[in-house]
């Protein structure tokens, strides 16, 4: 099930690729970057797990895929660690990830223009994240969200911004600032997840980060990592 964004509750199948090129002092992701297994769960939501050898060929996955009813899901999730990393390999696999309703639903950090321009005719939707350095502590992205966001609204896309404690008004801003000179894309608040599987940001601040995008931007909802609370992946 799909916990975060515009998709929230929709069923997925999350196809998850380790390695990322950034470093989120937020993130939730196994930092292993090439592992020598991956976790396959055999029947949606129950946790079966079994463990594969990586790396499985396209061959392997559609295999693995196509063993469930692919009518029933909404789309299939490209994930990671950042999946874009392998934009060759998805050239290749992406055209035979067929039978869900909408398609392909790319999950990426928003930092790498040039490969997402490889396999952006074969994407239906992009839920892209917008890192703020008090956030993220990383340094200032804003030029290659802007370059992104370019590529990018060419498709059904939106952005998600991971708030916390620390986020700044100015960072805000300057996010919706590169968003609207880009494209009106609704834009998803969420805020941090604490290792309690409970919000790190009060209330009240969410409601005054959300009121701020509200004066610059049409469509901004505050939507918190529901499958942390359901206990999934």
């Amino acid at each position: 099930m799909q916990g975060e964004g515009l998709a929230l509750g929709q069923r997925h199948i999350f196809l998850r690729f380790p390695a990322c090129n950034l470093n989120c002092a937020y993130c939730d992701t196994p930092r292993d970057p090439y592992p020598d297994f991956c976790y396959w769960e055999r029947t949606p939501g129950k946790r079966d797990f079994e463990l594969l050898p990586n790396p499985l060929t396209s061959d392997q996955i559609i295999a693995a895929v196509n063993k469930w009813d692919l009518t029933l899901h909404h789309a299939f999730s490209l994930t990671g660690g950042e999946p874009l990393l392998y934009a060759d390999f998805l050239t290749r696999l992406i055209p035979l990830l067929t039978g869900t309703r909408k398609g392909i639903y790319l999950e990426t950090n928003g930092t790498l223009p040039e490969q997402l321009k490889q396999i952006i005719s074969r994407v239906n939707i992009i839920a892209m994240d917008f890192k703020l350095p008090c956030s993220s502590c990383l340094p200032p992205l804003w030029e290659k969200h802007r370059q992104f966001l370019r590529v990018a609204r060419q498709k059904d896309v939106f952005v998600k911004i991971v708030v916390t404690e620390n986020t700044t008004d100015a960072e805000i801003k300057q996010a919706l600032k590169v968003i609207k000179a880009v494209k009106e894309v609704a834009v998803i608040i969420q805020p941090v997840t604490l290792p309690v599987n409970r919000p790190g940001v009060s209330p009240a601040r969410l409601l005054a980060i959300q009121e701020l995008a509200l004066r610059e931007l049409s469509e901004v909802r505050i939507i918190p990592q529901v499958h942390k609370w359901l206990q999934q992946l």
